[in-house]
Formats: structure tokens, C-alpha cells, sequence
């Protein structure tokens, strides 16, 4: 008996031996290769860069694979408890693999061998973990084998929250979203801590095969799913009975984020995108988690992107009809053919439809849905067919005269009429995108923050910004920097300037160059003031050639309007080309007294570890590090900004723009009824419009041509196609605020003065309004005339108070 013990003891000893032998050997083999697992501890994976409002919603997000990483111990409980359960029940307590998993995994493919299943699997998180990070995605057992030894190596030097948070932050979970955050988003629109026990069941489910458990494609197996894993939850003790039961009978409602909570600005968005890329590059836009928070006010830019289409709709309706989009070939299968029509916009609620009948007071439309409409004769009488050179044609008296059966045209529902008559349901207007195009941009004059920007009709049609891109001839709205530069060399807005015909030899075989006003009149001498008010361009050429061209051009430079501006007349009156944003800044250096500011569409960035990498107001403060407010006053912070100009010249120019508003070519501005001013601009044959301006503390420009340049038509200016667009933001943007004057730095004069002679009003005048003088200017008597050739070396009068 012994010797039969003995004999088993042996032979159970040299199995033992051997299995150790081959155990070791096996680890030798297979284990001498393997990746370092030590590069784990430095994991960072791809991660979306997020562009958030300056009020904190969503922008845009910026990724190759939509992750947000999140770091173990913000992990919800909860969260863990479903994935461990659904996953890897014994997680907190297996060495790295689960022995009785492989031995149940064992079992049950013996048993379904020759039935066509797949092999099921016993990997552990950690396994899963080894696989993703370090080992090719191969169907092997040597994979298998090596998954196993980096899966005990793993678990020697990380602790379980930190394999945790490697595999919750790496896994795929369907729809584009890699890790557990980005897919509580992607399908629930809501953070983790905010996830219900049956939505936390769902994500938990996913990670087998997130296609197949899609809840909009299979929404009975990703039900069934979710319950299996409720089940793993309620046997595992992480849930109680009634949590389950309640969690069970709960559809799978996919809702992705609240509209409410993301932010429509393409514009604004892509111009920060090309930013971002300049900045840092690609990689680290698309993978390197940064967040970043932009200067933009969500209600500014809808008032803006209003503003800008509306503009742009009135323009190209008064220029008449240019067809229909598309024409069916026949009626057979009309709806058919309509929905393989792309529409060539996307904006509002616009829409597709088919004319099906022409009527005498109406046309009768179809839907590809089939549901059908009218358009009565009162929405086409704008549709007069468009002329070569943005004329018109006759007028509308019947639809057929717009449109016939078988058209393909754009529409919009309507409610009422012009009049607000009520239209009966199903009443529709016709629509047609505009040609033109144009852009907006708004910034705080004090900090260069653009607070609003939008660059055309539709970003989906273009996505070229007009209002950094577009590099366009100011015209008249130039004029001011040759005011400045003016006023800086000791002339007065009382000065008189010849308005008079003009004329310069430009060189040999360029021939003369004749100017003229816009209403081709001359008006004789005239106060400067009458000369910025009044758009005249034969006083500015003559004040640029008296200042000197080199003097403008140094003002242009300064102001950042144009860089290197020839020193030709020509470019006094706004020939010289720059962007919209640039001569916006320019402006608002004029109201903010003459300081230098840089325009931003970023307040910050932060890197993917939440460390500041960029701050746009780089001034110190120590005293922002306070702790709790207990009454103090806020930090007083110090103005580094450089001077531009000297801010009395920054404010009797702002004076004279206000008078553009109040009694020049921007005067339906005036309508607003709160302290403005600007300037209107109109290129050589109204190729292109501007109005710019800007209140104490708001900042805008807005500008409207074509893209190829040709002529707005006769009669259009900037008064009748910009200047509408900010007229309609700007009534919108301060409708609420208080009516702020203007800010007079010391060492400014105001003086009455009879408004069209510029000198010191007497009692009983009339057009008498302020003037803004510096020390020493006020006029006591009728000047000489600057007719292009006057000097001002040496022609200083102290008596009568300076050059006139």
C-alpha cells in the first residue's frame, strides 16, 4: 500500500514538476517579447478638443475619435459596478485572469461544438486592456497566452482603479464614441453622474459588440442586453430587486445633447479651427483634448446672423427673380424626382417644392412627402425677372408671369401678410438665395474680443469669410484715418476744405485723375466736419494731398487697417484694400480713446491637463487670487495698451461720426435713438458697400458685395445695403441697454458752432451744434481754404486759435 502511495505520490509530484517546468517555459517563450507594459502609466489617449461660447455651451468639437478622458475617481460607482458586472464579475479579486471564467468559458464551447457558435471568451478588464494597449487584435492562443502574462504583469504594477480608468477611458461604445463619457453624451446628451441605473446598464452592455446593440437599428436586442446586464447588477448585489425591476421596464430613449446646450456660429467656429491649427497643428486640434473658450455671445450672433441673411434677402429681392432651381422633366413620379433634388441651401426652414398648377391669384405647390401648399400672387409680386446690370424687369401681374408647372423652387410657410392679414394654413412664399454676399463681425472696442461674426449667407454653401477673408476696397469709409491724420497735423473739424472740381496728372501715359462726389455736385468751401458727413470725396483728396500721402498711409499702417499703403491720392478715398475684421478694429480703436487693441475670438485655452496654455488679457492680477468676496471693491487692473493717437484727436473724430449718424449719409441709423456713430463706404460703381461704427461699447462692421466683384446697381451705396444690416443688429444689441454718451477725455472743448460755416455760433443761429475743439483751436474767424496746395509749415495763429 505504501509502495502504491509512494509510486502516486511520484508520479503527482513529476506532473507537478512538469507543469511548473511548462509553466515557466511557457512564460520564458512567450513572455521574452511582449510589449513594456510600463508605457501604460503615461496613457494618453486621442482626445476631442471642445470650443465652448464664452457663456460655456458647445461650439464645436474637434476629433478623431470622440473621447473625453476621465479620470478613475471621477467615475461614478455606478458606472464601475456595471461594467465590472457585466464584464469581469470577479475583477476586484482575480490576479489578472479569472480561472473559474476560463473553466466556464471551457465548458460551454465543448458543449456547443458542431453547432456554428462562436467560441466564447473568458478575458478579464485587465486581459482586455492588455489586448487594446498592447497586443495586435489577432484570433490566436499564442495571442491569448501573451494577453494572459502582460495581464499578470499589469496587475503586479497598477493598481485596479488605475486599470479601471485605462479601459473605461479606451473602449469603443458605438456611434463614434471611445470611452465611457463621450458615449454617455453621444447617446444620452448627459455626464456620467447623471446617467440612470438602466442607461448605466446600456453603455455597460455595449462593449461586445456596440453595432449589434445599437437601441435605434436593434432596439430588442439592445433591450435584451441591457437587461442581461440589470440581471449580472442585481446578482452581484449592486442593485437591489425594485432597482432592477424599475430599470427593466425602461425603453432605451437615445436623445444625444440638447440642441439648447450647443451653439450655431460656422463662421465664428471654423475661423477658430484655422486659429487653433496655426497655433498648435493638426494633431494637436484633433487628438490633443484641449479646451477652449471663445469670446463669442451666443445672443450677439444670432442677432448678427439675423441681421446679416435679412440683409442680404432685401438686397436680392429688390434686384428681381433669376428662376427656378431646377425643372422637372415631367410629372411621373414627380415626388421621386423632387427628393433627388439637393436643395442649395440649408437655411431656416426653406424648402424644396414642385409647381404643380399655375392659377390666376395662386400657384399650387407639392412636397416630395406629397403634402401640398399655394403661394398666393401677393408673395411674387417681388419676383420681377433680374436684368444684366441688377435691373429689373416688368412688373408682376399674374404667378404665371413668375413661374410655370414643373418648376423646382425654394419656399418658406408663411402666416400673414405684409399688412399682417392672417394667410389660411398651408400658405407659402417664395424664396431665392442671394448672389451677393456679405459679412458682420462685432467686437468690445476696450478688449478686442470679438463678440459676434458671420461670413456669408450659408456655411454650407460657402464657407469663405467674408469677414476675414475678403480683402475689399473700403471706399469713403477710409476716410476717417485722413480726418485723423489731419486733425494730429493742427486742423480743426472747423477747418475749410475747397469742394471743388479736381484734377492730377498721374504721370506719362496714365492720363488725369478726376475725382468726384458721389451726387457729382461741388459744394465750395466747406467745414471738414460737412466733408466726413457728407461722404465728400474732392475735400478728402484735397486734405490727403495737403497732409501728405506718407502721413495717411503712416495712419493706415498704425490704425492696422492696410500695411504698406501706397502713397497714391487715390488711396485717401479708400482704394487701398482690407478686411472687414481689420477696419472694424480700426474703429473701434477710434471710440475706445485711441488705444491699441488686438482682436481675439479666443479668451483661453487649456491643455488637456486643465493648465492655461493661452490667456488673451495677459495683464497681472494678484488681487484676482482672493478669496471669498466680502464686499471689497473688484481689482484695479492696469491699462498696457499703446497708444495710437492721441485720444482728443480719438474723440473729435468719434464727434464727427456721430454727426455721419445724426445728420450725414448714415442718418437712418439715427433711428436706434441711442448715442452712434460710423461710417458709410461705396466702392467705384457700387461694387461694394460698407456701414462701420460702433456705440461707447460695442464695435460692428458689416459689408455686402459679390464675390466676384461686379456693380450692386445703380443707386446702391452703403446707406441703402450695409447700413441696413447694422442698423438691425445694433437696434437689437443695445434694446435693452442704457443710451451711454460718449466718453470726452480732458484736454476736449466742446464750443456751439453754427454747423455749416464751422465757426463760433452766434444767438439766434441756426443748424447750431457741438464742436470738439483741443486747447487753443477754437475758431474766432473764417480761416483760409485748403485747396490741395495750402501748407500747414508755419501758419500757426495763436490769435485766432490755430489752423483753421
Amino acid at each position: 500500500m505504501l509502495r502504491i502511495i509512494g509510486y502516486l505520490f511520484g508520479v503527482g509530484l513529476l506532473f507537478g514538476l512538469l507543469a511548473i517546468a511548462g509553466t515557466l517555459w511557457v512564460f520564458w517563450e512567450y513572455g521574452r517579447d511582449l510589449p513594456d507594459y510600463n508605457q501604460l502609466a503615461n496613457y494618453e489617449p486621442p482626445v476631442m478638443t471642445r470650443v465652448h461660447a464664452g457663456d460655456g455651451r458647445m461650439l464645436a468639437e474637434y476629433a478623431i475619435q470622440s473621447r473625453v478622458f476621465v479620470p478613475a475617481e471621477a467615475i461614478p460607482r455606478r458606472v464601475i459596478e456595471a461594467f465590472v458586472a457585466a464584464e469581469d464579475k470577479n475583477f476586484f479579486h482575480h490576479p489578472g485572469i479569472d480561472p473559474l471564467g476560463i473553466v466556464r468559458a471551457a465548458v460551454t464551447n465543448l458543449r456547443n461544438i458542431g453547432t456554428g457558435r462562436r467560441p466564447v471568451g473568458a478575458s478579464t478588464v485587465t486581459q482586455q486592456v492588455a489586448q487594446n494597449f498592447l497586443l495586435a487584435k489577432e484570433l490566436s492562443y499564442t495571442r491569448k497566452i501573451k494577453e494572459a502574462i502582460l495581464a499578470f504583469r499589469i496587475e503586479r504594477a497598477y493598481t485596479k482603479d488605475q486599470i479601471l480608468e485605462l479601459y473605461l477611458n479606451e473602449i469603443y461604445l458605438g456611434r463614434g464614441a471611445y470611452g465611457v463619457a463621450a458615449a454617455s453624451i453621444k447617446y444620452f446628451g448627459r455626464s456620467l453622474d447623471e446617467l440612470s441605473v438602466a442607461e448605466v446598464a446600456f453603455l455597460a452592455a455595449l462593449p461586445k459588440a456596440p453595432s449589434n446593440y445599437d437601441p435605434t437599428r436593434r432596439p430588442e436586442a439592445a433591450r435584451a442586453r441591457r437587461n442581461y446586464v440589470l440581471g449580472r447588477m442585481l446578482e452581484d448585489g449592486f442593485i437591489d430587486a425594485a432597482e432592477a425591476q424599475g430599470a427593466r421596464i425602461t425603453d432605451i430613449s437615445v436623445s444625444g445633447r440638447d440642441p439648447a446646450e450647443r451653439v450655431e456660429a460656422d463662421y465664428f467656429a471654423e475661423e477658430v479651427r484655422r486659429e487653433l491649427v496655426t497655433r498648435y497643428g493638426e494633431s494637436a486640434l484633433y487628438e490633443g483634448g484641449l479646451s477652449v473658450r471663445t469670446t463669442l455671445q451666443p445672443h450677439l450672433q444670432d442677432l448678427a446672423d439675423r441681421a446679416l441673411t435679412d440683409g442680404l434677402i432685401a438686397y436680392d429681392r429688390r434686384h428681381g427673380w433669376r428662376g427656378p432651381v431646377a425643372q422637372l422633366p415631367g410629372f411621373d413620379a414627380w415626388p421621386d424626382q423632387l427628393a433627388a433634388i439637393v436643395p442649395p441651401t440649408r437655411y431656416g426652414e426653406w424648402r424644396l417644392a414642385a409647381v404643380l398648377t399655375v392659377e390666376v391669384d395662386q400657384v399650387e405647390i407639392g412636397f416630395s412627402n406629397r403634402s401640398a401648399g399655394v403661394i398666393p400672387l401677393s408673395e411674387l409680386t417681388w419676383a420681377r425677372p433680374w436684368l444684366a446690370g441688377q435691373r429689373l424687369g416688368p412688373k408682376v401681374e399674374k404667378p404665371a408671369d413668375v413661374l410655370a408647372a414643373g418648376d423646382v423652387v425654394l419656399v418658406e410657410r408663411v402666416e400673414a401678410n405684409a399688412e399682417g392679414e392672417p394667410y389660411p394654413d398651408s400658405t407659402f412664399a417664395l424664396r431665392q438665395v442671394p448672389e451677393v454676399q456679405g459679412g458682420i463681425v462685432a467686437l468690445d472696442p476696450h478688449t478686442g474680443r470679438v463678440l459676434a461674426m458671420s461670413g456669408g449667407f450659408d456655411f454650407s454653401m460657402s464657407e469663405f469669410n467674408r469677414a476675414t477673408q475678403a480683402l475689399r476696397q473700403p471706399g469713403s469709409a477710409f476716410k476717417p484715418f485722413v480726418y485723423m491724420a489731419a486733425l494730429d497735423a493742427g486742423f480743426t473739424p472747423s477747418t475749410l476744405i475747397l469742394d471743388a472740381p479736381f484734377v492730377i496728372d498721374q504721370g506719362p501715359g496714365l492720363g488725369k485723375w478726376k475725382p468726384a462726389n458721389y451726387t457729382k455736385n461741388f459744394y465750395g468751401p466747406s467745414p471738414m466736419r460737412l466733408g466726413i458727413e457728407k461722404s465728400r470725396n474732392l475735400m478728402t483728396v484735397r486734405l490727403a494731398q495737403t497732409v501728405g500721402m506718407e502721413s495717411v498711409a503712416d495712419y493706415a499702417e498704425r490704425f492696422g487697417v492696410v500695411d504698406d499703403l501706397p502713397e497714391q491720392l487715390s488711396m485717401a478715398i479708400g482704394a487701398g484694400e482690407t478686411t472687414l475684421l481689420r477696419l472694424t478694429t480700426a474703429y473701434a480703436m477710434m471710440v475706445n480713446g485711441g488705444r491699441r487693441i488686438t482682436p481675439t475670438l479666443i479668451d483661453r485655452i487649456q491643455n488637456r491637463h486643465g493648465l492655461t496654455v493661452l490667456r488673451h488679457d495677459s495683464r497681472p492680477c494678484t488681487a484676482c487670487q482672493a478669496g471669498p468676496w466680502n464686499n471689497q471693491a473688484p481689482p484695479s487692473l492696469p491699462d498696457s495698451r499703446e497708444s495710437v493717437v492721441d485720444s482728443r484727436t480719438a474723440y473729435q473724430m468719434v464727434s464727427m461720426l456721430q454727426g455721419v449718424v445724426e445728420r450725414g449719409t448714415g442718418r437712418r441709423i439715427s433711428a436706434i435713438g441711442k448715442p452712434l456713430a460710423g461710417k458709410t463706404g461705396t466702392t467705384n460703381d457700387s461694387f461694394d458697400s460698407w456701414f462701420v461704427g460702433f456705440s461707447p461699447d460695442l464695435a460692428v462692421g458689416a459689408y455686402i458685395g459679390f464675390d466676384t466683384p461686379r456693380s450692386l446697381g445703380n443707386g446702391e451705396t452703403g446707406s441703402s445695403v450695409a447700413a441696413p444690416v447694422f442698423q438691425q443688429f445694433m437696434a437689437g444689441a443695445l434694446v435693452d441697454q442704457p443710451s451711454i454718451p460718449f466718453r470726452i477725455p480732458e484736454g476736449i472743448r466742446l464750443v456751439r458752432v453754427n454747423g455749416e460755416t464751422g465757426l463760433v455760433a452766434k444767438a439766434g443761429e441756426r443748424h447750431v451744434i457741438l464742436e470738439a475743439f483741443k486747447p487753443g483751436r477754437v475758431p474766432q474767424r473764417a480761416g483760409p481754404v485748403i485747396d490741395g496746395g495750402y501748407s500747414v509749415q508755419g501758419t500757426a495763429n495763436a490769435t485766432t486759435g490755430g489752423i483753421y
